[in-house]
């Protein structure tokens, strides 16, 4: 399965085209659909930066998507997001897109929008991991011996 070509900008203004655009070999994809799903988003934030810091060709991205809205809307939500972010690299690796959600969920195999979904995505766009939900011990678990896996055969 293959990440969709998306377009959004991150919180920085900079516009991405993905999965081109994410800078990893695997790249960590949080997405999120619902701004309450940011406490599921945060609960796997130490485990990210662990994880960045372990594997260097690791990027780690939040991607809220949001059903497509006006460009006015647009600028509101995201002047909102990037306000309430005072982290400048945390903000760069924010990428808010804005589209059609079902075709979206339906190209990812996700059956609803109701929890965030956790993805390790190579440069070509495949999708290599995933899980969804909260973080959790055993969850946390399975990633990171995915990617001991995964960097060890790149080595």
């Amino acid at each position: 399965m293959s990440f969709p070509e998306v377009t959004g900008s991150n919180l920085e203004r900079r516009r991405f085209t993905l999965p081109n655009d994410l800078e990893g070999d695997l790249n960590l994809l949080f997405v999120a659909f619902w701004q309450r799903h940011q406490a599921l988003v945060d609960s796997w934030m130490p485990m990210a930066t662990r994880l960045q810091n372990q594997h260097e060709n690791l990027v780690a991205y939040e991607l809220p998507v949001i059903q497509s809205r006006s460009k006015i809307s647009q600028w509101f939500i995201d002047s909102g997001m990037r306000a309430g972010i005072p982290d400048r690299r945390i903000r760069e690796h924010t990428i808010t897109l804005y589209l059609d959600k079902a075709p979206f969920l339906d190209s990812l195999d996700i059956s609803d929008d109701r929890t965030i979904q956790i993805l390790v995505v190579d440069r070509s766009g495949n999708v290599l991991w995933r899980t969804k939900g909260a973080s959790d011990p055993e969850s946390e678990a399975d990633l990171a011996s995915f990617l001991d896996q995964q960097f060890s055969h790149r080595s």
